[in-house]
């Protein structure tokens, strides 16, 4: 038999080619995916609950703040982690008779995962540990972490090493999470932030590693203009362990709209809707106008594009 190579390789090429697009998440950004039934049923699961941090809102105080969150909608309420534990009864009285949970916690602890102090690391530990204890009492979803930002130094280098040893250190921070009743939530940020954990594929899979329900990540469409080709490809990459979303406009990271035409998030709503997603998507932006106009039209901005999706 007479061996054509330039055939063998345009046979071998689109092979090839089949099979990578073939993946969920990168054939979803290349076209609509089909809709089956099981498909179709996930996708009635989902909800857009919309969750404000505590600057977002104006308001002298939590009951001001909550009272406008209300007139909007608006289902969630992220607060920052620092203190936490002196603010239990004050949030927990605030919402009272509210419809509106508390959604993740951000952040607040202080030192770094990634730091070769030991004693920097313990801090970052100890501090956890009491933020993830008062967001277990608040029936938070999860307290937000992110291993390193590019400023913390001196810090473990990017190696199979560092990997490992994240993995066991996230392994025992997430089982005392789950023992409260929440988790630690990975945070993917974008290359100017932080030099570890960029993309939410890469945070799912160290949480597919960890195989622990108290450790989970999320994605943020600020940081994801930055780091993905595809913002459906990478909620789907998350899959179950995609815990929580943040957003805001995608040039100035200000209120979703603010940017105009760039602030487009159906295709990351169709990831969403396509995982069933139900838990919320919290604003994390800055303001460049009336936050009493700019915040209502953000909203239904959202509301529109989530049905578009």
């Amino acid at each position: 038999m007479t061996f054509d190579r330039r055939n063998f390789l345009k046979t071998t090429l689109a092979g090839a080619a089949a099979t990578a697009v073939g993946t969920t998440a990168w054939a979803g950004c290349l076209s609509k995916p089909e809709e089956t039934g099981e498909t179709a049923q996930t996708k009635n699961k989902a909800e857009l609950k919309i969750s404000f941090q505590e600057g977002t809102a104006p308001g002298a105080n939590l009951n001001e703040k909550f009272d406008y969150m209300e007139k909007l909608g608006i289902v969630g309420f992220e607060p920052g982690g620092r203190g936490l534990a002196g603010r239990v009864n004050e949030i927990k009285e605030a919402l009272k008779g509210r419809n509106i949970k508390v959604s993740a916690i951000c952040a607040g602890f202080e030192g770094f995962m990634l730091s070769e102090d030991e004693a920097v690391r313990n801090l970052c530990r100890d501090t956890m540990h009491e933020i993830v204890t008062a967001a277990g009492e608040l029936g938070s979803i999860g307290v937000i972490i992110v291993p390193a930002f590019n400023h913390q130094k001196p810090a473990m280098p990017h190696t199979q090493e560092t990997r490992d040893f994240l993995c066991k250190w996230f392994d025992e921070l997430g089982t005392f999470a789950a023992q409260h009743g929440t988790t630690v939530i990975f945070e993917p940020l974008n290359r100017k932030e932080a030099f570890y954990l960029r993309q939410v594929a890469d945070a799912a899979s160290i949480c597919r590693d960890i195989n622990n329900p108290g450790v989970r990540c999320m994605g943020d469409f600020w940081h994801m203009t930055w780091e993905e080709t595809c913002d459906m490809g990478a909620f789907l990459s998350a899959g179950e362990y995609l815990q929580h979303v943040h957003i805001a406009s995608r040039k100035r990271r200000s209120m979703p709209g603010e940017d105009g035409e760039a602030d487009n998030y159906i295709d990351g709503f169709k990831g969403l809707k396509m995982l069933g997603y139900d838990k919320y998507i919290s604003f994390e932006c800055g303001c460049q106008g009336d936050r009493n106009v700019i915040l209502p039209a953000a909203v239904e901005l959202m509301r529109k594009q989530w049905e578009k999706a």
